[in-house]
């Protein structure tokens, strides 16, 4: 492993947060942490993380991506502790994209059954427009 991503976990430890990893159930497992599900995913190694995930792994969390009602409803079936729900604005990180929109990020929210976090689009100038029932908001491009 690379010593900038060890020195982040070091940090992320001693912070008490949660940390998770994108994609890697395997690796998530290994370092104690939770895993970052895409949506439409299928790899190795997810049967393995939500078994050790039930059977109480430490930091075990599980958050996963969804866009629009399939990945809602997968996320729920998961019983992911957070689903990030995309993209709510367009987004220059995929250009020409549909984007939910306020109203429509809403409607589906409030049926994920499960805490929802909104990603796509958000920017300081837009982040007042986002709905409830939203628990959180995650940016990419804004952050960059």
């Amino acid at each position: 492993m690379a010593p900038d991503f060890l020195e982040s976990l070091a940090r992320q430890r001693r912070r008490r947060g949660p940390l998770l990893l994108g994609g890697n159930p395997r690796q998530a497992l290994a370092l104690q942490a939770g895993l970052h599900w895409p949506d439409r995913a299928t790899g190795a190694g997810f049967a393995a993380f939500r078994l050790a995930r039930r059977a109480g792994a430490p930091g075990a969390l599980l958050s996963m991506a969804a866009h629009g009602p399939a990945g809602l409803r997968r996320a729920r079936r998961q019983k992911a502790d957070l689903i990030f729900l995309s993209p709510l604005f367009p987004t220059p990180s995929h250009p020409g994209a549909p984007s939910l929109g306020p109203f429509r990020w809403a409607a589906q929210a409030r049926r994920a059954g499960r805490p929802v976090a909104a990603l796509g689009g958000i920017l300081a100038t837009n982040a007042a427009r986002v709905p409830p029932p939203c628990c959180g908001l995650a940016a990419i491009t804004a952050l960059a």
